[in-house]
């Protein structure tokens, strides 16, 4: 590697060294505040409902969910981790299909009139293992994140990809297989979908969701409708077209007379696409001229930062009552070492072309600037797992200097879920179960196969699936956990 793993840090002092050595700017504090009024355990009091930390679980999918859309024991068990870990505030649990063209893979979770039960029990499970660990949950807020996958969706065939496009991507069509205008939805499609979020959010009310985050993020379909700048007619061209389905689904929600909050997960960033370079270290795709499809970065080389629609958008949110949202940047399809910052790629990934720790603050810094310009909205913010034994470290001058309201938490739950816990009782980390992005989550659904934890989680240690995991690392030539 040409960056130390954050294992290998083995002091504060060293840490710090490196960060200067490197010339990283994240924030950092030596010693941890416990109890009620320690930052990250101090609660969020709103109208909407009180959230008693600052730690969010964000959504983890685990390609485990039955063929017509059900939980199965391995997606209930994820939920129940979710409601242990401590943390106030669950995103959406995972992305749930609002109907079956939508679904990212053929088990992904579907909201619909015959599953809706099944889900809703899956979540008073997440609550009561919270009110059984922890002694209440009056203060835990619990959502379901609602999506459609657009040009990656897979509902019938993990490895066939069955697109639904808002627009033409000239690099992402000739990368996904998409030759023709057979796949881009028309604007009476568009109007159906808007009506099939709004049906799913009244199903999440009904199953006792206390809101809906409406994604946005990620490549999926609402974040692909942000970049549609060339699409002609009512939901492309101008930011005020290319926010028209989301606007509309607010709008939708309002009109049916839901009482359910909607929250927004957003792309903040995105860069244009990588692929494997010189030694398998990923290198950005070259083009001819600017790079116009990037929400939240410059359109001259699609490689810098550049907030100015996302933070536009945020007050397009605002106006529309929406106060919870979740930042994040990058796809994991064509560039993920922006959005999940790993030592170890996934199967079809590429080697990190930067340290790691270097999209940490990437992520971190960008939320902190949105949250100088938007302090009425709760921002939670994403990328912090790459941290590790470091994280609470950095999240607590985060939350204390204002630079996000919430600290999200993703892989690192599904190795050690009582990690919020651990942290705000001031318990020692357990440091063998803390996550270290060796990327199995995610090479374990390319392969078709559930996600989980292989390397870290005994249970997931035992299952059959792990033997195959490792036979595809070896023939990608990709380092063993």
């Amino acid at each position: 590697m040409r960056f130390p793993r954050i294992a290998t840090l083995k002091s504060a002092d060293e840490f710090r060294a490196h960060l200067a050595a490197a010339g990283i700017e994240l924030p950092f504090d030596d010693a941890m505040a416990t109890g009620p009024g320690a930052p990250l355990a101090s609660p969020i009091n709103r109208a909407a409902g009180a959230i008693g930390n600052r730690f969010c679980i964000l959504p983890m999918e685990g390609w485990d969910a039955t063929a017509d859309g059900r939980p199965t024991d391995l997606t209930r068990r994820r939920w129940r981790n979710f409601g242990l870990s401590g943390a106030k505030l669950i995103w959406g649990g995972e992305a749930v299909a609002v109907r079956r063209d939508g679904r990212a893979n053929p088990n992904q979770l579907l909201i619909d009139e015959d599953t809706v039960a099944d889900i809703a029990e899956m979540r008073k499970q997440l609550v009561q293992a919270h009110r059984d660990a922890f002694g209440r949950d009056d203060d835990l807020l619990v959502g379901l994140q609602l999506t459609h996958s657009g040009r990656f969706a897979r509902p019938n065939d993990h490895h066939r990809l069955e697109p639904r496009v808002a627009y033409r991507h000239p690099i992402l069509d000739a990368r996904f297989g998409l030759s023709d205008d057979s796949a881009v939805l028309t604007d009476d499609e568009i109007a159906r979908l808007v009506e099939d979020f709004v049906a799913a959010a009244r199903l999440a009310e009904q199953a006792g969701f206390a809101f809906v985050d409406i994604k946005h993020c990620h490549s999926y379909l609402g974040h692909e409708f942000l970049s549609a700048i060339d699409r002609p007619g009512p939901y492309g061209g101008s930011l005020e077209n290319r926010t028209r389905f989301l606007r509309e689904i607010v709008a939708g929600i309002l009109a049916a007379g839901l009482a359910i909050e909607i929250a927004v997960r957003v792309n903040v960033f995105d860069f244009r696409p990588f692929i494997k370079g010189p030694g398998g270290v990923g290198v950005p795709i070259e083009i001819a001229g600017p790079y116009r499809y990037a929400f939240g970065a410059d359109a001259a080389t699609g490689l810098e930062v550049d907030l100015d629609e996302p933070s536009k958008f945020l007050t397009i949110l605002e106006s529309l009552g929406v106060e919870l949202v979740c930042t994040t940047g990058g796809s994991p399809y064509y560039n993920p070492h922006f959005l999940r910052p790993a030592a170890f790629p996934p199967s079809d990934g590429y080697l990190p072309p930067e340290d790691p720790l270097v999209g940490v603050a990437r992520q971190l810094a960008a939320t902190a600037w949105l949250k100088a310009r938007h302090p009425k909205l709760i921002l939670v913010g994403s990328g912090y797992s790459y941290l590790q034994e470091w994280l609470p470290h950095v999240a607590q001058p985060v939350i204390r200097d204002r630079g996000a309201d919430m600290i999200g938490l993703g892989r690192m739950v599904l190795s050690y879920p009582e990690f919020p816990a651990d942290v705000l009782a001031g318990r020692p980390l357990r440091r063998k179960r803390l996550c270290r992005t060796f990327s199995d989550c995610t090479t374990a659904p390319r392969a078709g196969l559930v996600s989980g934890c292989y390397p870290l989680d005994p249970f997931y240690k035992d299952r059959p699936e792990r033997d195959a995991i490792s036979a595809i690392k070896s023939k990608a030539n990709l380092p063993q956990a």
